[in-house]
């Protein structure tokens, strides 16, 4: 069968990649076209767009690139309809999916199945209408997701989290030691590492890892470490890590969190993978308009929290620092919380608590199995 799978950014890529090796495990005859980046290419298929010519994030840099995203769009309608799939797979990336859903529904007879919800629970809910008239069927990969699909009328199918697939399979297969992973990216074995997390696209890294670099800074006795975003040209990191003591790996976030100590995390899927590895963190999310962000976050989201971690957990696991809150000294106070003493031992708890609640490996065969089953009942 044809699969036509569509993601916008790193995340997605990861994801959708261990999804389509799922599927091919399935169907033996799976035929592959996407937007979508390096992993996915890997697997194989046709790729339309890499995810570096779509991933813009905030109103100004959206803005700037309105043609570049209306030809993205449009590309991307015509392609579906020339190649004619069995299936469209959306994974998150929901300002751009959900209208190419809306275009495969009303313009086509192929089913659109979605993997990896839009975050509608958080805000945007009138989304809800959208999704339940344009996809056939949605892969939830949050326990939460569940009840507020069916408060909506929307049944929707729990699959587990790939989160968790990811980072068990990372560690099934890595052997490399905390020595080894240290000295080939020119590190220091006697010293601890603080990892830096500023997001996958340049707008967060731009308001975020300045900051970041300057709380960190401040703890002399550890070693400050960025993960280089995959779609992210390394030159774009020079300028913020020029003159300080930052080192940067690139394509290695897991084998950083596998041998990091503690964490400053943009929010995002990040945040989960952190907890997954077991590394404390303190989740950092500057915005230019700080005070007005706030003030939408108290009255316009429709959740407490941010971060993943602390929407499965239901709770204040990690310490958000959002907006206003995000400044020098308060990560800097969050962060020697955790590099040290009871705080550390509380959230490393309560991270086994999340990943029980997440349940065993295998989202990505779940839902590949459930994706094929369903196509096969179709015809």
């Amino acid at each position: 069968m044809k699969y036509y799978v569509i993601v916008g950014e790193a995340s997605g890529d990861l994801h959708a990649s261990n999804l389509m090796q799922a599927i091919r495990h399935e169907d033996s005859e799976a035929d592959f076209r996407f937007f979508g980046g390096d992993l996915m290419t890997a697997v194989g298929g046709k790729r339309v767009k890499h995810i570096s010519e779509l991933a813009y994030m905030g109103f100004v840099p959206v803005l700037l690139h309105l043609p570049a995203i209306f030809a993205n769009m449009r590309l991307c309608k015509e392609d579906i309809v020339a190649w004619q799939p069995d299936v469209v797979i959306l994974v998150d990336y929901p300002g751009f999916n959900l209208k190419i859903a809306k275009f495969v529904k009303s313009h086509t007879n192929i089913p659109v199945y979605y993997y990896i919800s839009p975050k509608i629970w958080a805000w945007k809910t009138y989304r809800i209408k959208n999704i339940k008239r344009d996809v056939a069927e949605l892969f939830s990969i949050l326990p939460f997701e569940v009840e507020f699909y069916r408060d909506h009328g929307y049944p929707v199918r729990y699959v587990g989290n790939p989160c968790v697939d990811a980072v068990a399979h990372f560690r099934e297969n890595y052997v490399e030691t905390r020595e080894e992973f240290l000295l080939s990216n020119g590190l220091d074995p006697d010293k601890p590492v603080i990892a830096l997390l500023a997001g996958s696209r340049k707008q967060e890294i731009k308001d975020n890892l300045p900051d970041m670099i300057r709380a960190a800074s401040a703890f002399p006795g550890y070693q400050l470490v960025l993960a280089g975003a995959p779609a992210i040209d390394p030159y774009y990191y020079d300028d913020f890590v020029r003159g300080t003591s930052v080192k940067v790996v690139y394509g290695q976030t897991y084998p950083l969190l596998t041998n990091a100590h503690a964490a400053l995390v943009t929010s995002g899927t990040a945040t989960l993978e952190t907890a997954l590895f077991r590394v404390p963190q303190v989740v950092c999310y500057h915005t230019p308009i700080g005070k007005v962000i706030s003030f939408l976050r108290r009255h316009v989201l429709k959740v407490k929290y941010i971060s993943l971690v602390n929407l499965i957990a239901g709770k204040e696991v990690v310490r958000e620092l959002v907006a206003d809150t995000m400044t020098v000294p308060n990560m800097q106070r969050e962060l020697a919380r955790l590099l040290e003493g009871p705080e550390r031992q509380t959230m490393l708890a309560e991270y086994d608590r999340i990943i029980r609640t997440l349940g065993e490996p295998g989202a990505s065969e779940k839902a590949a199995r459930q994706i094929v089953g369903l196509l096969r009942a179709r015809g």
